[in-house]
Order: structure tokens, then sequence, then C-alpha cells
């Protein structure tokens, strides 16, 4: 760690602006303006699947809507980010909204992406027991078990998430460099999800979360909906044209995931690691051009891209838990063995069948 330190203390600083300078084109040009639309969409709907879980569903909750109400104050949490982040895209790059609520940023922002995939993963869990262990669902699982699951993983979430606000910062500029703006961006002040000396340390804290919150949870998911699928591909019940409903809905809510959430943590390590590197080299730069040019961009714009995926995953969980529903009320399947399930009960709660 001290190696590190000493690292970013020989780094000089034009070089280290010249990088900075690489990273804040593109998210100057286009991601202030994505990540505002995609809070509009994101709020909008989960805050109306938020209403419509509290006005409309029966109580007491099944357990894969209480799991799914979580899904939805999680997103529209996460949703509720975006807009202080995107002020700070905005040109000229500037965090002006103080230390403390720097930090709050990024731990709530970290803190409901951990918690948007744990309820995902609940809620498919929720659903291989209700359609491969039915009996034991049904007698011995309650809604009280769920909302006891929901804050345990709130709670995990919170714990996971805890170290962003130590890692996270807010970097003021030097005395007399004058007024920001996108000329002299020297006199910009910084929101840093991590200080360039934390960087190995932020790289194993990255690791520990792309294991837990990301590459488990998604085995776990994919597990359940294979499961799943396949108690429904065997159905004697179900039409072919119904089967093709759930095989499709099954498929797009683990390519949902596949597609947003696990590559964030890879991308993330990625680019970590391209900074680790950028680092080690920095003492040996001759000029800034050799600086800029050495800034591994591809890693840089991968991890851009999964960070508009990420808030683009919580705009489509809406359509999922609220749309995929009457398409998976199967009625033809009361003679099934497996009639009472949320997969073929007449008078399942539409959003029981969430991703």
């Amino acid at each position: 760690m001290a190696a590190r330190s000493g690292t970013e203390l020989s780094c000089p600083e034009n070089f280290m602006e010249a990088a900075d300078r690489e990273y804040r084109h593109f998210q100057e040009g286009y991601l202030w303006a994505i990540l505002i639309a995609e809070f509009l969409v994101s709020a909008g709907g989960n805050g109306l699947a938020l209403y419509r879980f509290i006005t409309q569903e029966q109580r007491p909750w099944h357990p894969a809507v209480v799991f799914s109400a979580q899904l939805a104050v999680s997103n529209l949490c996460y949703a509720l980010t975006l807009p202080p982040l995107a002020a700070y895209f905005y040109p000229p790059k500037n965090w002006s909204f103080g230390e403390a609520a720097c930090r709050l940023e990024r731990f709530v922002s970290t803190c409901n992406l951990l918690g948007g995939i744990i309820f995902i993963s609940c809620i498919s869990l929720s659903r291989y027991m209700a359609v491969v262990h039915p009996f034991f669902t049904r007698k011995h699982l309650r809604p009280k078990h769920a909302w006891a699951v929901s804050v345990a993983c709130w709670a995990l979430a919170i714990l996971m998430a805890a170290p962003m606000l130590s890692f996270s910062h807010q970097n003021k500029p030097q005395q007399g460099p004058g007024t920001c703006s996108t000329m002299n961006p020297k006199a910009c002040v910084k929101c840093l999800g991590v200080l360039k000396g934390q960087l190995g340390t932020f790289r194993t804290y990255s690791l520990v979360l792309a294991c837990l919150g990301g590459i488990l949870p998604l085995l776990l998911t994919l597990m359940a909906y294979i499961s799943l699928g396949l108690v429904v591909l065997r159905s004697q019940g179900m039409s072919t044209a119904q089967k093709v409903h759930v095989v499709v809905l099954v498929t797009s809510g683990v390519a949902l995931y596949a597609c947003s959430y696990a590559p964030y943590h890879i991308t993330q390590m990625l680019h970590v690691d391209a900074k680790l590197r950028w680092m080690a080299r920095c003492p040996s730069f001759t000029n800034e051009t050799e600086a800029a040019e050495a800034v591994h961009l591809g890693a840089f714009f991968g991890y851009q891209a999964t960070r508009i995926l990420v808030p683009l995953a919580t705009c489509m969980h809406p359509l999922l838990y609220m749309a995929v529903a009457p398409s998976l009320r199967c009625h033809p399947c009361r003679r099934n063995p497996h009639q009472d399930l949320p997969l073929a009960g007449p008078t399942a709660p539409q959003s029981q069948l969430s991703p």
C-alpha cells in the first residue's frame, strides 16, 4: 500500500490531469444526458409499480410480491442518485453538493445496486420454490418469512456498500486555480469513488463485490430459472404457445441480469486494473501526450457503458413484474399436479411472477 502511495506522489499532477481529460470528454459529452433520461423512466416506472403494489395487491402479500416491492424501492432509490451524478458530469464536470453528499451518493448508489441484484435473486428463488417444491412452499412459507428475508437482504446490501463511505471523497482544487470552467478544469471540484493511493485496496473490495454481489446471485438466479423452465416445459396442461411465453420471459429475465449487473462488476474490475497499470507507469512518462496515450480507454468506455446498462435494467424491471404476469396465467394448467402454483393458478396476483 505504501508503494502505491509513493507512486501517486511521484506522478506529476499535470500527467494525472491529462488522463482525467480523456475520461471527462465522454462523461461531459454524453453520459449526463443519458442518466437524466434513465432517471425519468426508472423513477416513473418503479414509482408506478410501487404504487400499484400498495394500492392493488391483496393483503397479505405473496412472498414474490414482497420481494418485487423491495426491488421497486431499491430501483427507485438507485434512480434518485442519477440526477446528482448527471449534474456532476454536466460540463464543466464539477461537484457542487459537498463532501457528505459525495460520500452518500456513492454509498446509496452501491447499496441499491446490490439491493436490486439481491432481490432479483430472491424473486427467482421464490418462484423456484413455488414451482419445484409447491407442497413445502404452501405448508411452511408465509409472507412474514419474506419480510424477514427482506430485512436481512437490506442489512446485507448496507453492510457490503458501507466501505464506499470510506473510499469516496470530495477533492477540492488547490488555492488560486481560478474559476471552474470547461477551459479551466483544474479549478473544478471532483467527487471521486476512490483515491489513487487506495486503488489496490479498492480492487480487493471490488473483487469481493463481484463474487458476492454479482457471480453468486447470477448463479442462483440462473439455477432457479432453469429449474422453473424445465418444470413448465414438462407440463402436460400448457399449450405450446404458453410454454413459449414462459421460456421467453425466463430467458429475458436471465439475459437482463447477465447483460447489466454482471458486466458492471467485470468492467469495474478491468477499469481499476487499467488505472493501477497507468499509475505504475506514470513516473516514467516524459510528457502529457504520452500520459494521455497510455490511458486504457477500452476499459474506461466498457465501464461507462455498463454504468448506462445498470440504470437501463432498472427501467426494464417494471415491465417484467407488471406486464409479464398476464402471459403466465395459464388456466388450462388447473389439472396439472401443480395446479395451485402461481404459474397456473387463475387467482394468482399478476405481480407474483416477477423476474
